[in-house]
């Protein structure tokens, strides 16, 4: 008998699958159990630096943290990273294999199964108990034949299934009993269960609904979870759950919502301190006018985002931002975006010698060449306080500037200063978990302790599924004991 397992599907999309997976792993963790999170397939710009030197989904490295683990590729092994409307970069056990259209990688997903259940069964071996978090819908019944990311991977792994319904968007009856209806009889049986997410209220007026998907499945309720609000405060999977507006104070952070952000948690600290106001603004809006402190962030098509940005006016909002005195920080792509060109010869994000004028708020020029960074990495900024983070990127970037670096990474200079000091640039995700370099950056002597509220909610989270869930029984149906 293989390592036990439970996998847990949505009947939709930001069902909060993630989170569960995360705040379960925190709990048998806590029960002396060696758990590892496994995604057999995720699509996210927001991705995580692995300690062998790959990158996964941002939640699987959450996953891994509550475990108390480090991260590795095994964890998420197919990560697709959209670039366009109709194409995404394809990341095989931590590395790019290629990048491939809808279609495209429709006819490309069966060939990957055997690199999943290889990274599945060399993870297993390390665990006590696997988390399993599916993809999307477990009832996407037209993509079923290609399917690696639910049903399709449950059948090969064999492991039972857990569905997730959340009850806060409305409809939840009908998604349960719809998913039930659109399984085949060999994936029916495979079902163990469901749980309810996000519940408001009263749960003893859900009971009726409790008997209604018993008699129309005979599914047993595995839980009703209440609201969890805290689960705000954790790193999010990706653009669906994006917050655009968080805090409430004095200082004004401002970050342009970018058609492919990517690492968009790098703001999340920010969002923590109370005296921060964090605002993501959307396509349509111009950047507000009271902004303290404009961020670029990080995207997946550098070029293009350039040209959305301009799109949308923000490339003027940003420069009557620096004529009025604000400051400027572009952070990966939006490093590169301030300076003078962005040059991409080898067709790595986009057409093959495509050259962009760059907002020209740096004298820097980038060029996109080269093997792809992925280091973990430390160092200080300017005035000696610490950071750590990660580097996920293709570009080099070089110009005067750059004489003024903004930080020093492993005992390199990493990005660049004007000459006025107003605007900056970095390679560095991550960095403001750093609570001494971001209260500094603040201006403020101190605040939140970042990394350790992290690991408080995670803690609730646990205890809040412990208090809801039979977790005895979780671990029956996974096989353990």
């Amino acid at each position: 008998m293989g390592t036990p397992a439970l996998m847990f599907q949505g009947t939709g999309s930001d069902v909060g699958k993630s989170l569960l997976v995360a705040g379960l792993a925190r709990a048998f963790t806590r029960r002396g159990l060696a758990v590892r999170p496994f995604k057999p397939q995720n699509m996210s710009n927001n991705a995580a630096v692995t300690t062998d030197g790959g990158e996964i989904g941002r939640a699987q490295a959450l996953q891994a943290r509550a475990c108390g683990v480090a991260p590795v590729s095994d964890m998420n092994p197919v990560l697709l990273k959209p670039q366009s409307d109709l194409g995404a970069q394809v990341v095989v056990q931590g590395r790019v294999l290629t990048t491939a259209g809808a279609r495209d990688y429709y006819r490309l997903k069966p060939s990957l199964l055997p690199a999943v259940l290889e990274s599945f069964r060399r993870l297993s071996a390390q665990a006590d108990l696997m988390l399993v978090e599916g993809a999307g819908s477990a009832a996407e019944v037209n993509l079923r034949a290609a399917d690696i990311a639910n049903m399709g991977f449950a059948e090969a792994a064999d492991v039972p299934v857990i569905l997730i319904g959340d009850i806060d968007r409305g409809g939840v009856i009908a998604s349960i009993v719809g998913t039930w209806e659109l399984l085949p009889e060999s994936e029916r049986r495979r079902l163990k269960g469901y749980v309810i997410n996000k519940f408001r209220g009263d749960p003893s007026l859900f009971q009726p609904a409790i008997d209604i998907i018993a008699a129309r499945t005979g599914l047993p309720c595995l839980g009703v979870l209440p609201w969890f609000a805290d689960a705000a405060l954790l790193p999010a999977e990706d653009a669906a759950s994006l917050k655009t507006q968080a805090g409430s104070g004095s200082f004004h952070v401002v970050v342009p919502q970018l058609s492919r952000i990517a690492n968009f948690d790098d703001f999340d600290p920010l969002a923590a301190e109370a005296d921060v106001r964090l605002s993501i603004i959307p396509p349509g809006h111009p950047l507000p006018a009271d902004a303290d402190l404009i961020i670029l962030p990080g995207s997946k098509a550098t070029i293009a985002d350039l040209a959305f940005l301009r799109a949308q006016g923000w490339d003027i909002d940003l420069l009557a931002h620096v004529r009025r005195g604000g400051k400027v920080l572009g952070i990966c792509a939006g490093y590169q975006m301030l300076g003078r060109s962005v040059a991409d010869p080898l067709g790595v994000e986009g057409p093959k010698g495509s050259v962009a004028p760059g907002l020209g708020l740096l004298e820097v020029d980038t060029v996109m060449a080269g093997d792809k960074v992925l280091v973990e990495i430390t160092g200080t900024d300017r005035d000696g306080h610490p950071v750590i983070g990660y580097e996920m990127h293709m570009g080099r970037t070089e110009g005067p500037d750059c004489a003024r670096p903004f930080l020093t990474l492993a005992g390199q200079p990493d990005g660049a200063i004007s000459r006025h000091g107003r605007v900056m640039g970095c390679y560095l995700h991550g960095l403001f978990a750093s609570d001494n370099f971001r209260h500094a950056f603040l201006g403020k002597e101190t605040g939140v302790s970042y990394e350790a509220q992290v690991d408080d909610v995670l803690d609730r989270l646990a205890a809040h599924l412990e208090a809801h869930m039979d977790l005895d029984g979780l671990l029956a149906l996974a096989g353990h004991g």
